[in-house]
């Protein structure tokens, strides 16, 4: 692939600042990106109104392929209304200890965070019963699991690692044991993938005690957003966590894929030149990866990596850079990474 056109989600906060960084490398990359802005800051939104949303559905449909900044919770999360309009069923979290980074942990985790994007109890509202209870409706459905499921045994077959699903089947005997009898019916099909059930509180206290024993961990909605958490907080920062999430043909193939830094807006430090950029790029990596440009993405982590190890960064990861300072010395250190000569372009 030499061109690339991206359907670029505008956010709020330090969306701006982490805009102009991935600009400042992709402008560097010897392939031709395109941005398709779509503004969803929340000035846009109270301005534009609901037949926003359907104009980035729009967008992303066209490109399929998305990358977002942070944006404001007002009266509804950009996120979860992107992810029902565009059926994005499975979101992927790396979460892998970077030297440099301070953490109170002192074991490497490796660890790769699948999580159904869909059901569990979030996207119920639930019910109030009387002045002294409330209830909640879970869903869990076979669709977004076995594409999840799918997901998490590609992924594992192709690192050479093991998919740990868990959730509590023990307890939730019929929606967690559903969930567990698909994901058995999908593991069926990769016999030289080692896959393992763990109930997730359990999985919690093994993931501290012993990282090593997990690659690949599957989980329904709620329990993935627990641990991918739980995890970028093991490695010190919430700052370089970065997801992908992803809807798929009937045919298995991937329809559309988004990428997003995992922190928020962080209005007290916007427009500062404060900001960590780190898990704006590794999600940019993450989407140069998935159009099979790995080559690139590996070259934009490693040179970030170097950055970090050698405390050439922003402070909240024990570096005294700016973003912009920042973003500079990791582009001397792509330069480096990658191949010399002019910008690819296609022969049409």
């Amino acid at each position: 692939m030499t061109s690339l056109t991206i359907t670029e989600l505008l956010g709020d906060g330090i969306g701006p600042e982490l805009r102009a960084c991935v600009h400042a490398v992709a402008d560097r990359l010897p392939i031709d990106i395109r941005f398709d802005p779509i503004d969803l800051s929340l000035e846009n939104r109270r301005r534009a109104g609901p037949e926003l949303y359907p104009a980035a559905e729009s967008a992303l449909r066209a490109t399929r392929l998305g990358l977002k900044y942070p944006t404001v919770t007002e009266t509804e999360s950009p996120n979860a209304v992107l992810r029902r309009a565009l059926d994005f069923t499975v979101i992927h979290r790396p979460v892998i200890s970077i030297e440099g980074i301070q953490s109170n942990f002192s074991e490497d985790v490796f660890l790769h965070v699948v999580r159904v994007a869909t059901g569990g109890t979030y996207e119920d509202p639930g019910r109030r019963v009387g002045r002294d209870a409330a209830v909640s409706l879970r869903i869990v459905e076979r669709r977004p699991c076995a594409e999840a499921a799918r997901f998490a045994f590609e992924l594992a077959r192709g690192r050479r690692l093991s998919v740990t699903s868990s959730s509590k089947y023990t307890i939730q005997r019929v929606t967690d044991g559903f969930f567990e009898e698909v994901v058995r019916d999908v593991a069926s099909g990769y016999s030289d993938v080692a896959h393992h059930v763990v109930l997730f509180d359990a999985l919690l206290a093994k993931i501290i005690l012993k990282p090593s024993d997990f690659g690949v961990v599957l989980c329904l909605n709620e329990y993935g957003d627990f641990l991918s958490d739980m995890a970028c907080g093991l490695v010190g920062s919430l700052g370089v966590g970065a997801s992908g999430s992803y809807s798929f043909l009937e045919s298995g193939d991937t329809d559309v894929a988004m990428f997003d830094p995992a922190g928020g807006t962080a209005p007290d430090i916007a427009g500062q030149d404060r900001c960590n950029p780190s898990a704006a790029l590794l999600a940019f990596g993450m989407l140069l990866d998935h159009v099979d440009r790995y080559d690139l993405g590996h070259a934009l982590r490693m040179s970030l990596l170097a950055c970090i190890a050698a405390r050439v960064s922003t402070a909240d990861i024990g570096g005294s850079l700016g973003t912009t300072a920042f973003t500079e010395a990791v582009l001397t250190q792509l330069a480096e990474r990658l191949p010399n000569g002019p910008k690819e372009t296609d022969a049409s």
